[in-house]
C-alpha cells in the first residue's frame, strides 16, 4: 500500500490567499494526501508556506516564518518544503538565491503544479477547479471574483504581484456558491481585490450588481456580504440591490484610505473630498441602516499636520460603524516608493495611528450601544468558555464585532441563526440572550 503523505499548510496574509489555499487542500486530499491547515505541530512530512507580499510587515511575517521552516527541515522535523503565494510572485530568484532550503517556489497564479512535484502523473483538469477545503467553520466561506487590480494606487504593490484584474467568468462562480450552498454552508464574504470592478474586463460595463443578484436567488444562500469597494465609479445599482434582498447584508467594506484632497492627489486615488462625501450620503440614504468598514492610512509622504486633523474631522462626521487603519510603509516598486520621499517619522506615524483608533474606538463604542435594545438576527460561530460568539449581518468574520450569549439561556448550534435580544454592549462587542420562538 501507498503511503499516505500528510501536507500542512500555512496561509499568511488575507482571505484571498486563504482561498487558494483552500482550493490546494482540494486537489491534495483528491489525489489521496491528508492535509491539515496551520496545523500547531509540524507533521513532519510536506509543508507549503503561502506568503503574503502586501506590506513591510507581512513580508517581513512571510520571511520569518519560511526561516524557520527551514531550521525544521535541516533537523529533519519536515521532509520536504515548498514556498507559493504573493512574496514568492514577486521575488523569485531572490528567495530561490537567498533560501536553498526551499525544494521549490511557485508563484501567485501557477501553484496547482505544485501537484505535479509530489504525483508524478497529475493531470489538472476542469473539474478541479471545484475541489475545496473549507477550514472556515462549515456554515461560511469565502468567495473569491477575480484577481489583480487596475487601480495602480501610488502606495500598493498588489498589481505589482497579481497584474491586471481580471474577473472570473460569472457562471463559474455561480457554480461554485450553489455547490458550497448544496454542502450546508449558509453565509458567503465575496472577496475581491476591488470588488466593484467585477466585470469591466469583459465588455467594459460593471457586473457586480448582477453578479449578486443572481447569487442571492441561489437555494441556501442566506447571507452575502461585500468586501474591498473602491470609491471612484462606484456602481450604484448594487445599491439596490442590497437594500432589495434580504439576503444581502446591509455591510460594505470600502477602503477609502483619506480624505485630504491633497493626500488623494498624491495617493493616485482619482476622488475627491467632495465625491466621497456624496458618496457616502448616497449609500446610506439609499441602503438604510447599511454598516460602513472602512480602512484608512496614516503618515503618507506629505501627509500634514492639516491633513491629518481633516482625516479626524472626517472620521468625527461620518462615523463609520466599522474601521481599521495603518501607518504608511514604502513598498518596493511602488509610485510612491519612486518618486516620493518617506518624509514622516516612525514616531509621528504611530501618534497619528493611534489618536486615530482611540476616536474609532470612542465612535465603535456609540454604535454598538445604539444596538441595546434592538432584537437582531445573529449567526453563531463558535462557543467559548461561558459564551456562544456570534454575529449579526453587520459584522464580518474575526475583524468586526461579535455578539456574546450566555451558555446558561439555551443550547445554541453553530451555524445556525437567532434572534438575539441585544442587553448589553461595550466598545466593540455586544451582549444578548436569544428570544424564544
Amino acid at each position: 500500500m501507498k503511503p499516505v503523505h500528510h501536507v500542512d499548510i500555512i496561509t499568511m496574509g488575507c482571505s484571498k490567499n486563504l482561498v487558494d489555499s483552500e482550493h490546494l487542500m482540494g486537489l491534495f486530499e483528491n489525489r489521496g494526501f491528508h492535509c491539515t491547515h496551520d496545523a500547531k505541530r509540524l507533521s513532519g512530512d510536506i509543508v507549503v508556506v503561502n506568503t503574503c507580499g502586501f506590506i513591510a510587515d507581512a513580508k517581513e511575517e512571510s520571511i520569518n516564518t519560511i526561516l524557520e521552516l527551514a531550521e525544521a527541515k535541516k533537523a529533519g522535523q519536515i521532509r520536504k518544503l515548498y514556498v507559493m503565494g504573493c512574496l514568492s510572485e514577486r521575488y523569485m530568484d531572490d528567495l530561490k538565491r537567498e533560501l536553498p532550503e526551499v525544494d521549490k517556489f511557485y508563484g501567485k497564479f501557477n501553484y496547482r503544479h505544485l501537484l505535479k512535484e509530489l504525483v508524478a502523473d497529475a493531470r489538472l483538469t476542469a473539474e478541479d477547479n471545484k475541489l475545496r477545503h473549507l477550514t472556515t467553520p462549515s456554515h461560511y466561506a469565502y468567495i473569491k471574483i477575480s484577481e489583480g487590480c487596475d487601480r495602480h494606487c501610488a502606495y500598493c504593490a498588489i498589481p505589482l504581484s497579481t497584474g491586471k484584474h481580471v474577473s472570473r467568468p460569472m457562471d463559474e462562480i455561480l457554480d461554485e456558491v450553489r455547490l458550497l450552498a448544496e454542502g450546508g454552508v449558509k453565509e458567503f464574504q465575496v472577496i475581491a481585490q476591488e470588488l466593484t470592478y467585477y466585470g469591466r474586463d469583459i465588455d467594459g460595463r460593471p457586473q457586480i450588481a448582477e453578479l449578486i443578484s443572481r447569487m442571492a436567488d441561489i437555494k441556501g444562500v442566506e447571507w452575502i456580504r461585500l468586501h474591498y469597494a473602491y470609491p471612484n465609479q462606484f456602481p450604484l445599482e448594487l445599491l439596490d440591490v442590497m437594500r432589495e434582498r434580504d439576503n444581502v447584508c446591509n455591510y460594505l467594506d470600502i477602503a477609502l484610505q483619506h480624505v485630504s484632497d491633497h493626500m488623494l492627489s498624491r495617493m493616485h486615488r482619482h476622488v475627491t473630498k467632495e465625491e466621497t462625501l456624496e458618496l457616502i450620503n448616497t449609500i446610506r440614504n439609499r441602503v438604510p441602516g447599511i454598516h460602513l468598514r472602512t480602512t484608512l492610512m496614516v503618515g503618507f509622504p506629505g501627509e500634514t499636520e492639516e491633513d491629518f486633523e481633516e482625516l479626524l474631522d472626517f472620521v468625527r462626521e461620518v462615523r463609520f460603524e466599522r474601521m481599521g487603519a495603518f501607518a504608511y510603509s514604502e513598498e518596493d516598486g511602488t509610485y510612491s516608493a519612486q518618486h516620493y520621499t518617506d518624509d514622516i517619522t516612525d514616531d509621528v506615524k504611530t501618534q497619528r495611528l493611534n489618536r486615530l483608533m482611540r476616536l474609532q474606538q470612542s465612535i465603535s463604542a456609540e454604535v454598538e450601544a445604539q444596538k441595546i435594545g434592538k432584537t437582531l438576527p445573529v449567526i453563531i460561530d463558535r462557543r467559548e468558555g461561558d459564551y456562544y460568539v456570534g454575529r449579526t449581518e453587520f459584522s464580518s468574520p474575526e475583524v468586526d464585532p461579535e455578539v456574546l450569549i450566555p451558555v446558561a439561556y439555551r443550547q445554541l448550534r453553530r451555524g445556525h441563526i437567532y434572534d438575539v435580544n441585544i442587553t448589553d454592549a461595550e466598545e466593540f462587542d455586544v451582549y444578548g440572550k436569544v428570544v424564544k420562538s
